[in-house]
């Protein structure tokens, strides 16, 4: 069509200006693995330089090193124990989370956003697409003389109009499907079999019922042209056209919020279509709110019979015939009722935000799942609640009805003032404070506007529900995969390094040269560490609770199986040592041996890492994936090579071992993961288990 306009704003003081300026102004949040790894970095570095700095003194002072030697040895102890490849195996790991979550229709616009969903307590949910289908249907129709049920499902076409209590469908019923089928601007499609709509979703469910209902569309429209049209506005919320009459007059059809509709009505048509009895409004909202309790959005239809006209005038807008009132549904997805019993069942709580009537964004929650009885605060409600008061009512809250983009970020930002980690959906351009503000924005891939996806981190390629609750699954495996890397990294580098360290403090032979310990922390740490970056998820992912966003990288477990690990791995590379001298090897086959049994050790650490609180000894730990048994393929070949070959014995001062010689280590790497087990079996059985770990978790992991 056409139109004039008057430019009443420009710039930022328009709508899309304010919305720039909310964004301006929303500072950009760090993710809790950034912050963790953060600290975890600084740290370590510390205690790294003054861990050396005092060995370096220690080597000069009391045990008579060269300053050289002594300085190329706690060089290469401090490039052992820090993990300098950690920062590229956590990115690789979320890298690989990305991959994982596409093939979940979650595409991942900011790295860090995949281990953020994982740290995910609250999701805020938009409801129409979202939660539910986004294919609304005409269920039920009330006139002022009978009430009929509508059959079928979607935009198709089938189904059938019932009267309740049995008998023909009314005139007036007719009318109330014409009405919608005339004061309508969408168009309804068949292809290849599926149904659908050009326009507005609701408009196109009217299209499927003039269908049900026996009218012809095209008849019906030839039969009433379009003469003018007043298009739907939020500011009026009706939609008003006027056509041609088959008597030669004119006639004016009307839809809107039904409340708005009442409004304009002074009778309601009776069930001949002709006559009109006087409109009593309390039993119309009545009504109204009883269909809204039952789950569905309700639109009033109304009409009026002009002598002539060929355009609306705003004095014909009163005094209108009611036609009656249509209750829509959109009803649940499946897979999202599922999903949130999923997010119940990991402690993620599920908040519903929509612009929906409160008695219809309840009943809908109820299906849902959200809650028996689900709270429902209106943003009205939300108006007259200060800023202090509300994150106690965000907390217990389930559905915020009828809210605008401010109350959406409101919402946000009082749950993050309770430490929760929030993700937010969101479509529209005015979604987009609300996006950015939260810990993780969700765009929607379908209907969203470019401005919500460019402040979105992760845009749905499905617009589905049960989507984002996937990538919250995947989201756990990637910081459960960093937390792997990092309970086996630590340990084999400590160990490595107490055994050095012990050696200098008791005035023993050094066990490991400097070359060989570059050789261990360069061929061995990023191979085998690098492969549990892939690995699967463990039983159990979804039945734990979240972790807290400020718990600390190293959980006490962590900091218990670091001690001990290094222990025995110190302990073996002594005995090794021993051994050698028993044996009448010489020092540089004896050190070659150390170098192949801390091979052998984090093999066997890693099988045990891979399910740390689980147990290893079974079918599925002993095979391994794909992934550690190539890395150990590798390694192996690696290993020989170090061993055997003159151009690595003569760089790396190794010499060639005796096959009884060289079993020795496959058994202290078997003796180390048959301890282990026995550790992870004592402790659960003790009730150590979620203490050490640093969760109040019951679930299998």
């Amino acid at each position: 069509g056409q139109g004039r306009g008057v430019v009443v704003a420009t710039g930022a003081r328009t709508e899309i200006g304010r919305i720039s300026t909310m964004l301006s102004a929303i500072e950009p949040l760090t993710t809790p693995l950034l912050k963790q790894v953060n600290r975890f970095g600084r740290q370590l570095t510390v205690f790294a330089l003054l861990t050396a700095a005092l060995l370096f003194v220690f080597a000069v002072t009391v045990r008579d090193y060269g300053r050289l030697e002594a300085f190329m040895t706690v060089v290469a102890l401090a490039v052992g124990f820090v993990p300098e490849g950690l920062p590229a195996v956590i990115t690789i790991t979320l890298a690989i989370g990305v991959q994982r979550m596409a093939a979940r229709h979650a595409i991942v616009r900011q790295l860090p956003a995949v281990e953020t969903l994982g740290a995910t307590s609250v999701i805020c949910s938009d409801k129409t697409g979202t939660l539910t289908r986004n294919e609304m249907t005409c269920r039920q129709l009330v006139t002022q003389s009978s009430e009929c049920l509508a059959s079928g499902a979607g935009y198709a076409p089938l189904g059938t109009l019932e009267r309740q209590g049995g008998g023909a469908i009314d005139a007036g019923t007719l009318m109330l499907a014409r009405t919608g089928l005339l004061c309508n601007d969408a168009a309804l499609s068949e292809s290849a079999g599926h149904w659908q709509v050009t326009g507005d979703p609701m408009e196109g469910a009217l299209l499927a019922l003039a269908l049900k209902a026996a009218l012809n569309p095209q008849a019906e429209q030839a039969a009433h042209p379009r003469r003018d049209v007043i298009p739907f506005d939020a500011a009026h919320r009706y939609m008003a056209t006027l056509h041609a009459d088959a008597n030669g007059g004119a006639l004016l059809l009307l839809k809107g919020a039904p409340e708005r509709v009442l409004a304009m009505c002074t009778e309601a048509l009776s069930a001949d279509g002709i006559a009109t009895t006087p409109l009593i409004e309390a039993d119309w909202h009545a009504h109204i709110e009883r269909l809204a309790v039952n789950g569905q959005r309700v639109l009033g239809f109304a009409f009026k019979r002009l002598a002539n006209a060929e355009h609306i005038d705003e004095t014909q807008l009163n005094g209108l015939t009611l036609a009656g009132v249509i209750g829509f549904i959109d009803p649940p997805r499946p897979e999202a009722v599922a999903a949130v019993a999923d997010c119940h069942g990991a402690g993620i709580a599920v908040k519903m935000i929509t612009g929906d009537h409160a008695a219809t964004a309840q009943a809908i929650a109820a299906q849902l799942g959200l809650a028996a009885a689900p709270l429902v605060v209106t943003g009205a409600e939300l108006d007259a609640v200060s800023d202090a008061d509300l994150p106690a009512l965000a907390e217990r809250t389930q559905v915020f009805a009828r809210t605008s983009p401010e109350h959406k970020l409101r919402v946000v930002r009082a749950l993050q003032s309770q430490g929760a980690v929030v993700a937010m959906t969101g479509d529209g351009v005015n979604d987009a404070p609300s996006l950015k503000q939260a810990d993780v924005g969700i765009a929607m891939g379908h209907k969203g506007t470019e401005a919500a996806k460019e402040a979105a981190r992760i845009v749905l390629a499905d617009d589905n529900f049960a989507s984002i609750v996937a990538a919250v699954s995947e989201g756990r495996v990637v910081y459960d995969n960093i937390r792997k890397v990092l309970a086996w990294t630590l340990p084999t580098n400590g160990g490595e390094v107490m055994a050095v360290i012990s050696a200098l403090m008791l005035g023993l032979t050094l066990p490991l040269t400097t070359a060989q310990i570059l050789w261990i922390n360069m061929a061995l740490t990023i191979t085998l560490g690098l492969v549990l970056a892939f690995e699967p998820p463990e039983d159990g992912v979804m039945r734990r609770p979240p972790r807290p966003a400020r718990a600390p990288l190293l959980t006490p477990f962590m900091l218990w199986r670091l001690a001990l690990v290094s222990a025995l791995f110190a302990l073996a590379i002594h005995a090794v040592m021993l051994w050698g001298q028993v044996r009448g090897l010489t020092l540089e086959a004896t050190r070659t041996l150390v170098v192949n049994a801390m091979c052998a050790l984090e093999i066997g650490y890693l099988f045990s890492v891979r399910y740390l609180h689980g147990n290893s000894f079974t079918w599925r730990g002993a095979l391994g994936t794909k992934a550690v048994l190539y890395a150990i393929l590798i390694v192996l070949v690696l290993q020989l090579a170090f061993t055997y070959t003159p151009w690595m014995q003569a760089l790396f001062d190794t010499r060639a071992l005796d096959l009884s010689d060289l079993l020795i280590a496959p058994a202290l790497g078997a003796l180390v993961l048959l301890l282990l087990e026995i550790e992870k079996t004592v402790l659960r059985r003790l009730g150590y288990f979620d203490e050490l770990r640093g969760s109040t978790s019951n679930s299998p992991e």
